[in-house]
């Protein structure tokens, strides 16, 4: 069952953002891990919000097993309110 991600994030700015997808593809998890459906990024240059939706629980835990100390080491926290999804709607 798909999943969505609402995360509170502290401590993102744009250049932190743009590096730890640049480290996301240097390990070769890269920008779309497997399993994510959506990612939007939004906010302020100085304090960007994340949503993700994943295909399942597992795919986003694995995710976050990559991602977790690179967001660490830019001091940046990420803490996800995670829902189940109901529905899907695209055109």
């Amino acid at each position: 069952m798909a999943i969505i991600a609402n995360f509170k994030v502290s401590g993102c700015t744009v250049d932190k953002y743009e590096a730890v997808l640049r480290e996301l593809d240097a390990i070769g998890v890269g920008a779309a891990p497997k399993g994510q459906l959506f990612h939007v990024c939004y906010g302020s240059h100085d304090n960007l919000q994340v949503v993700d939706v994943f295909d399942s629980a597992a795919s986003l835990d694995s995710f976050g097993k990559s991602l977790g100390p690179i967001l660490a080491k830019h001091g940046i926290t990420a803490v996800p309110e995670v829902n189940d999804v109901y529905k899907i709607m695209k055109d």
